[in-house]
């Protein structure tokens, strides 16, 4: 089962003010990134996940939300942050400069040893 195409176009279009904010299918989800960074995704039952990290995580977890998969550094948007635009835009921007630190993290060089 996939996500709901009126799902996944109604988030994206909450989420196009903020820049260069594109998306794929992915393993029954849909992936969003902003300059070929990764930093939402909406699951394949259509909850939306914001990219997370330390400085973050207890922001998410004070709101109630969980983690999806486990292990994976993406937590969900509580609902009423979807109902206000300026919270929702202030905590994509900073999602966003998470998947994009992130990215570049994995794309050095690793030291030799």
């Amino acid at each position: 089962m996939g996500i709901d195409a009126g799902y996944r176009d109604h988030v994206m279009e909450l989420l196009r003010p903020l820049g260069h904010v594109s998306g794929r299918a992915m393993f029954g989800g849909w992936g969003i990134y902003e300059g070929g960074a990764m930093w939402a995704l909406i699951s394949s039952n259509d909850t939306l996940y914001f990219k997370i990290d330390d400085t973050t995580r207890d922001t998410y977890l004070a709101a109630g939300s969980t983690q999806f998969l486990g292990n994976m550094p993406y937590f969900t948007v509580p609902a009423d942050w979807l109902e206000d635009e300026a919270t929702l835009h202030a905590h994509a921007r900073t999602a966003i400069a998470i998947g994009h630190a992130t990215a570049r993290a994995k794309s050095r060089p690793k030291p030799k040893r």
